[in-house]
C-alpha cells in the first residue's frame, strides 16, 4: 500500500499538541482537522485562565477528568487516535504565587504532577504536560523556583518512564542545551523529553538530543528541509491550537498539520524517491509518536 497518491500524502497525520474547549469550537475543530486529512492528535490539558483555577488537588482532579472526557468523546465521534497529556501549566503556578504564596503554589503544582502521573499509570493518559517554566521574564527567585520544580518533575517522569512535553521560553540552542543537561542530571532519558512549540530546526546541533514538536507556521517547511537530515532525535508537528476565540491569531488552526504535511511531501518529492518520502513521513506521523506516547498512531 502506498500513502502517496498523485503527489499528495494520504497516510497518517498527527498534531502532537492541541487544546480543546467544550465552550468553544471543540468538536468542530476536530471535524475540520479530520476532513483535511488528520488522523491523530495529542490532546493537551488546558487551564481555565478565564475562570477559576484549581486551588487544591481535588480541583485538579476535576479539571483533568474533564480533559479525559473530551478525549473519550473525540475518539468515539471521529474514530481517530487520541493521545492525552495531563499536567499543571507552569504559568498557572507562577500566576498563583500572588494568591497562594510560593510555598503553597509549589506544593499544589507538585501534587498535581503526582495526580497526573497516577492517571497515566492507570492508562487514562499517555504523557505529562505541558509542564516546564514561564515563557516570559520573571524575577530571579521565581525563575530559580521554576527550575527547581522542573528538575523535580523531570526526575519523577524519569522514574515513572513517562514522556514529558515541555513548555519553556523561546527555544534557541542555549535553551535546548540547558534543558538537555537538566534532563540528564534528573535521570530523564532524552527520548522521553519533548520540547513543544519548537522552532523549525530539528538538527542535533540545535536540539541537543531532545525530541521536539515543531510549530509549523509559514516558512517552517524550509527550516525542516534544511535541518532534518541532521536530526538525531524524534520530532513531529504541532499547532498548539488554543480553541480560544479571544486569541484567534495566537497559534495555528486545526487544518495546519495536514496542509504543512503535504507541503513537506512536495518538497521531499523533489529530492527523494517516493519510497524514501513515505518512510520519512511515516516516521514523523506514525513511528515516532507511537514510540513516544506508547499508543499506535
Amino acid at each position: 500500500m502506498t500513502f502517496i497518491v498523485d503527489g499528495r500524502w494520504q497516510g497518517p497525520v498527527v498534531d502532537q499538541h492541541i487544546h480543546l474547549d467544550t465552550s468553544n469550537r471543540y468538536l468542530s475543530a476536530i471535524e475540520e482537522f479530520v476532513k483535511t486529512g488528520g488522523t491523530g492528535i495529542v490532546l493537551v490539558h488546558k487551564p481555565n485562565f478565564s475562570g477559576k483555577l484549581p486551588v487544591d488537588k481535588d480541583g485538579y482532579r476535576k479539571a483533568y477528568s474533564e480533559t479525559i472526557s473530551m478525549a473519550d468523546e473525540v475518539r468515539k465521534k471521529f474514530a481517530i487516535t487520541v493521545g492525552l497529556a495531563l499536567g499543571p501549566h507552569p504559568v498557572v503556578w507562577e500566576k498563583q504565587i500572588s494568591d497562594l504564596g510560593i510555598k503553597k503554589s509549589t506544593e499544589l503544582h507538585l501534587d498535581s504532577i503526582d495526580l497526573a502521573l497516577d492517571l497515566i499509570e492507570q492508562g487514562k493518559a499517555h504523557c505529562l504536560g505541558e509542564v516546564g517554566r514561564p515563557h516570559y521574564q520573571v524575577n530571579e527567585q521565581t525563575w530559580r523556583h521554576a527550575n527547581e520544580n522542573l528538575t523535580q518533575i523531570m526526575a519523577e517522569a524519569g522514574s515513572a518512564k513517562v514522556p514529558i512535553q515541555l513548555h519553556v521560553e523561546d527555544a534557541d540552542a542555549h535553551t535546548y542545551s540547558e534543558l538537555s543537561q537538566m534532563a540528564i542530571k534528573a535521570g530523564l532519558p532524552l527520548e522521553k523529553a519533548i520540547r513543544h512549540y519548537a522552532p523549525a530546526n530539528v538538527s542535533s546541533e540545535f536540539t541537543h538530543g531532545l525530541c521536539c514538536t515543531v510549530s509549523v507556521g509559514r516558512g517552517s517547511i524550509q527550516g525542516i528541509m534544511s535541518s532534518h537530515t541532521n536530526a538525531s532525535a524524534p520530532w513531529g508537528m504541532e499547532t498548539d491550537f488554543l480553541d480560544d476565540p479571544r486569541r484567534p491569531g495566537a497559534v495555528l488552526g486545526p487544518k495546519t498539520i495536514p496542509k504543512r504535511t503535504n507541503e513537506l511531501c512536495s518538497s521531499l518529492m523533489a529530492e527523494y524517491s517516493p519510497d524514501e518520502v513515505e518512510n520519512i513521513l511515516l516516521k514523523i506521523h506514525s513511528e515516532w509518536p507511537s514510540q513516544l506516547y506508547g499508543i499506535e498512531f
